[in-house]
């Protein structure tokens, strides 16, 4: 799950950067965003389709993979100058939705 989430909300970035290319710097970082947003989303689906989460564990693991993914995108920015720490970084969106899913279970267990 945390490598399908990474993976997806990284390559989302990647695309809607360029998509977003075209209205300069702040298109392209505001593409980043709404294309890993997305990527987490197609993480979750996928996800949900292959059967490794539970339908009950979707709403979770999307509120957990934006939230790792909106810490992720600042520190990514703040360091494109190196190849490696953006992609390294998108792995937040993993460990958000995992971390999502986790809070989900534990809210539904206590209530």
């Amino acid at each position: 799950m945390f490598l399908v989430a990474w993976a997806l909300a990284g390559l989302g970035a990647v695309i809607g950067s360029i998509f977003g290319n075209a209205a300069g710097k702040p298109g392209l970082l505001a593409g980043a965003v709404v294309g890993g947003i997305l990527g987490v989303g197609a993480a979750v689906a996928a996800l949900t389709k292959l059967q490794w989460l539970s339908p009950g564990d979707r709403r979770g693991a999307f509120v957990g993979g934006i939230c790792g993914f909106a810490v992720a995108a600042p520190i990514a920015v703040a360091n494109l100058h190196t190849p490696v720490t953006p992609v390294l970084i998108c792995g937040l969106a993993g460990v958000g939705l995992l971390l999502g899913v986790g809070v989900a279970r534990g809210w539904r267990r206590s209530s």
